[in-house]
């Protein structure tokens, strides 16, 4: 017997697909519609609007890494189920569908390749698996993928992409803020570069954490960030929030993040800050 049983759903992760089908693509922002090829051509951003579309660690890492080439790393580490969780259905059977319907093992991939000529770790989140929540494999892949840019002094890109801690490994999943900090700290201690990229959305645990603490904070255009989102703030507090509160460019503009950067312009921006920290 399971110790909570969820009856209705206010978080729905996994029937919106993170990137459209069909030869024509509605954008949300505007309501016009662009050819999927055109779209993929720039790499998913609308030409005219900017909007961006969400991709994934697939997406990710063949649009930063030379030749999309790279070795995969820690990807052994598969998710349990330690605590035998059921909210509307067992958590070991959301497991197996998810896995089956993404194609992912969880919620992170760690890739060690080029960027532009230059040895780099990046460690990508993928919001099709269970909302990008943050498990006990995303913690323990993401220490994996520090530990080896600080064994080989190669710069690290974490690119964060998920709605927060995962609930249904409780405290096993809340550890990983701690341990991952940890671990970010030694990599700091070794002078090792270490950059944050935050997409849409990015919130929970993982704002509260990793996120946050690159040597430098960055974010592509429009993504939701921050800790609690617009709407439990609204209803804790019973008051309407700024325009465009815990937007990327609403963080930007009070401190909080270094610069945002759009998604065609990313492979080249990172190339020049890498070459930056290493000075």
């Amino acid at each position: 017997m399971s110790w909570f049983k969820r009856k209705d759903s206010n978080i729905q992760t996994d029937k919106k697909k993170d990137m459209p089908e069909g030869v024509w693509i509605k954008v949300p922002e505007t309501g016009d519609t662009i050819h999927r090829r055109e779209l993929e051509e720039n790499l998913w951003v609308d030409p005219i609007s900017g909007y961006h579309f969400r991709i994934g660690s697939k997406e990710y890492f063949s649009i930063l890494f030379d030749d999309g080439e790279f070795e995969e790393i820690a990807d052994e580490i598969m998710p349990t189920d330690p605590l035998n969780f059921e909210d509307r259905k067992k958590y070991s059977d959301r497991i197996k569908q998810t896995q089956k319907k993404s194609g992912l093992s969880d919620a992170c991939r760690v890739g060690v390749g080029k960027l532009k000529k230059q040895d780099i770790v990046i460690a990508c989140m993928d919001f099709s698996f269970i909302g990008g929540s943050m498990g006990s494999v995303v913690g323990e892949r993401l220490s994996r993928a520090i530990d080896h840019a600080r064994d080989k002094k190669f710069p690290l890109v974490i690119i964060s992409q998920s709605g927060g801690a995962r609930m249904m490994e409780s405290v096993l999943s809340l550890m990983q803020m701690a341990k991952t900090s940890a671990k970010l700290a030694q990599l700091d201690k070794e002078g090792v570069p270490y950059i944050s990229l935050m997409t849409n959305p990015t919130t929970g645990g993982v704002t509260a954490s990793y996120a946050m603490l690159g040597d430098f904070n960055i974010a592509e255009p429009g993504s939701l960030i921050g800790f609690a989102g617009p709407r439990v703030i609204r209803q804790t507090i019973g008051r309407d929030l700024p325009e465009g509160f815990q937007t990327a460019e609403y963080l930007v503009e009070h401190g909080f993040l270094d610069f945002i950067v759009p998604r065609t312009k990313l492979k080249s921006k990172l190339a020049r800050l890498l070459r930056m920290l290493k000075k």
